[in-house]
């Protein structure tokens, strides 16, 4: 198996320099022109695909331009209008809920603070991270999907299981001008190469450094199972 660096916030900024050489372009995969769609595709992205999303919004963004625009439909024609994103009927009801906390709250703008974004339905704090970093440009935190939750175990930068608690170990240890990136390396990598059920060690420019590679370990620190 690959041997981690000594410290942990060695191993993270190793980890970022060779991604950054291995994913020179990454970036958010989501297409949006404003906070509002932004907003709106990352709701919409929980537990499905960026692809699936894209497909969605690239019609959904014709219809509802403002807020208000959600506000005022119903959520049986929201849901018909995101029928093939995951959880529809129930996005479809966020979808409503924000427009209407937007238009009667926010004079139909996207906020920028956590607690105000935490408080829109459907919005967690890895959505609103999203939002802050890309919709309003401030960076006070790391998102933590599934891949960063996965690549972040087996790299063994954190032993945490829960995004929250994963979140706040990653703070500690990695660099702060890197939090917003660090998050689309990974999950970069994470599809390309260190998947959930197909992690192609043989390939991965972290092999040496994790102590996950299948090569010679038993098991997947992301899951605590066998390979």
């Amino acid at each position: 198996m690959g041997t981690p660096l000594e410290s942990r916030e060695e191993q993270a900024t190793e980890v970022v320099d060779r991604l950054h050489e291995e994913y020179p372009d990454s970036t958010i995969s989501l297409n949006y022109s404003s906070r509002l769609e932004l907003l709106i595709a990352v709701v919409l992205s929980a537990q499905c695909t960026d692809e699936r999303v894209n497909e969605v919004t690239a019609d959904l963004f014709e219809k509802y331009q403002g807020a208000e625009d959600y506000a005022a439909a119903s959520e049986e024609q929201l849901a018909e209008d995101i029928y093939g994103i995951t959880f529809h009927n129930n996005k479809g009801g966020y979808l409503q809920g924000i427009g209407e906390i937007l238009t009667e709250e926010h004079d139909g703008e996207v906020p920028d603070t956590m607690s105000a974004l935490t408080d829109l339905p459907g919005v967690g704090r890895k959505t609103a991270n999203v939002v802050l970093q890309h919709g309003h440009d401030i960076v006070e935190g790391i998102v933590v999907d599934t891949h960063v939750q996965r690549l972040s175990r087996r790299l063994e930068l954190t032993e945490e299981e829960r995004p929250e608690a994963i979140e706040q170990d990653l703070l500690d240890v990695v660099p702060e001008s890197e939090w917003q990136q660090f998050t689309h390396l990974l999950i970069d990598h994470g599809r390309a190469v260190c998947g959930a059920r197909s992690a192609d060690c043989e390939a991965c420019v972290l092999a040496d450094i994790c102590p996950s590679e299948k090569g010679d370990s038993e098991v997947d620190l992301a899951s605590g199972e066998a390979w």
